[in-house]
């Protein structure tokens, strides 16, 4: 199997094309940053750390962060322990599952759209409730919240399984000690946790790092910050070396808490899952008062978030919010006319990006999963890149990259198509990983002893085991070809554009209502899509389960 001629050609296309669409842009974006009339410079790097201006938005990219790290892994964490210590209903589950998880298939102005709706000049709370005058709602809080608010499901999905996996045998043992809940909790159950809560805390500080939309929308003056500097430095000031030497500002920070993140994730002991037999006793319940403040809680952000989504829907069907709230689909006849462009070129990048990303995905996870040596790190560490770096700076370097020959790409789909997959396929990659992490090796080796083929046991015996990994990469290609921005703000043309940009070029109008319409639009686009892969993949499981039991 090593061997094989048609692996072989699979690694050296994969190699082409990571060289092509990771290494070449960020080589590309270095030079750009580092040179100066031919030679090697640090003249930009040093200008801009000494620029009062741009060393404050880095102080508030990094604060901003961390605020929407703690505030985020808090929110998490309540969710997680909530949801998996006390006796919620099934049903109660589900729904907070649903409404909780929409921030992160929702364009990411949704939240800020709604925190102008709801605490602006003209805002619901702000104006029609409380009767402020001129309230303004950007800057520090809104950003902070806001943020929050999107981000916090990445440290409920992160926490929650790992909160489930602590048995109640420590927790028992602490109790018959004579210790109370919260020693017990203080002691056991968040020392056990902490490196889940690292974990969280990484990933929204990441994610908030990287967030070019919401500071757009809601930071204002008074909250500069390096994302949306870099994008105005070009789009501005059409100073694209200015752009690329603030992109990097971001690129150390961002570095090093990608390879915190691994390293706690990699570290992480689960020493409450034993090897003896018999069932394992669930964690220590919450109390009676505990459960009633812990749903409290969920119910109120929860449905302040159903709110949110609620108003953004409401504004969408009214002439003009906070003006005249006579009923109207004008904002929808607006958006299928003047905005059927947008939408097109969406779709069609979103459904072609989405069977290749997944693919890209499984082919990956599967060469990192089952070769051996120092090449299979190198793979997985190259197709890291793009996802771990900010979308400004992937947005960039490929803006600079492929702008001229001999790889002139800019104003055309394929580079937003490439963006896409080679930024949001690692999704579909470790999840590949981790399930064929779980096959035994002699179920592909029976298959080539047979005579198969490379390709045909892959197609026959591994995608199949794979299949949910396969999903998860279809999934996310599409959520993220309909609603990111950070990095597809710089490759958009008059040729090719993106539902997200006409949402940006709205709100900067003061277009609220077409705004909204749009992003109810692609809100239940995903939904529908998202629906139905999770219905194909159920029937797709459920045929080879009946087919397995049919064989024996």
């Amino acid at each position: 199997m090593q061997g094989d001629p048609l692996r072989a050609g699979v690694v050296v296309a994969l190699w082409l094309l990571l060289g092509l669409f990771v290494l070449y842009p960020l080589a590309c974006l270095l030079i750009r940053a580092f040179s100066d009339d031919g030679g090697f410079t640090l003249g930009p790097i040093v200008g801009a750390l000494g620029n009062p201006t741009h060393l404050r938005a880095l102080r508030n990219s990094l604060v901003l962060a961390s605020l929407v790290g703690i505030l985020g892994t808090a929110a998490g964490f309540l969710f997680a322990y909530a949801a998996e210590r006390t006796d919620m209903s099934r049903n109660a589950r589900r729904l907070i599952d649903f409404i909780i998880l929409l921030p992160l298939i929702s364009p990411p102005f949704t939240t800020s759209i709604g925190f102008v709706f709801s605490f602006g000049p003209r805002g619901l709370i702000t104006h029609d409730l409380l009767g402020m005058q001129n309230a303004q709602v950007y800057g520090w809080a809104s950003t902070t919240c806001a943020e929050a608010l999107t981000y916090f499901p990445l440290a409920f999905l992160a926490l929650r399984p790992l909160i489930a996996a602590i048995g109640g045998d420590l927790e028992e043992a602490g109790f018959s000690l004579g210790g109370s809940r919260w020693q017990v909790f203080r002691t056991i159950t968040l020392p056990l946790t902490m490196p889940g809560l690292g974990n969280a805390f990484l990933l929204i500080f990441a994610a908030s790092l990287a967030d070019f939309a919401t500071p757009l929308i809601l930071a204002g003056n008074n909250l500069p910050v390096l994302p949306t500097d870099a994008y105005l430095q070009i789009t501005g000031m059409f100073d694209l070396k200015g752009g690329a030497v603030l992109s990097l500002l971001l690129l150390v920070p961002a570095g090093l808490v990608f390879f915190a993140q691994r390293y706690l994730v990699e570290r992480r002991s689960y020493v409450t899952i034993t090897g003896k037999s018999g069932g394992r006793a669930r964690g220590a319940g919450a109390t009676a008062w505990l459960r009633w403040v812990l749903w409290a809680a969920c119910a109120a952000v929860t449905l302040f978030i159903l709110y949110l989504y609620a108003l953004l829907a409401y504004a969408s069907a009214v002439v003009a919010f906070g003006a005249n709230a006579t009923l109207t689909l004008d904002n929808y006849r607006v958006i299928f006319t003047e905005g059927v462009p947008a939408i097109k070129d969406t779709l069609i990048i979103a459904l072609i990006g989405m069977p290749l990303g997944g693919l890209y995905g499984v082919i990956v996870g599967y060469l990192i999963a089952r070769s051996r040596g120092f090449g299979r790190h190198m793979i997985e560490i190259v197709s890291m890149i793009n996802y771990a770096l900010p979308g400004t700076i992937v947005g960039i370097a490929y803006l600079i990259a492929f702008n001229d020959q001999p790889f002139a790409l800019t104003g055309t789909a394929t580079i937003i198509i490439a963006c896409y997959i080679f930024r949001y396929s690692p999704t579909g990659i470790r999840t590949t990983v981790a399930l064929l992490q779980q096959v035994d090796r002699s179920i592909e080796e029976a298959s080539f002893s047979l005579g198969a083929s490379s390709l045909r046991t892959f197609r026959s015996v591994t995608l199949p085991l794979i299949l949910p990994a396969f999903f998860a990469g279809l999934g996310t290609v599409f959520i993220r070809a309909m609603t990111a921005i950070s990095a597809t703000i710089f490759l958009v043309s008059i040729n090719w554009t993106l539902i997200t940009v006409r949402i940006l070029e709205n709100m900067t109008e003061v277009a609220l209502g077409p705004a909204a319409a749009f992003s109810v639009f692609v809100i239940v686009v995903v939904l529908g899509v998202t629906s139905l892969l999770n219905v194909a993949l159920r029937r797709m499981t459920t045929l080879r389960v009946s087919s397995l039991g049919t064989a024996s």
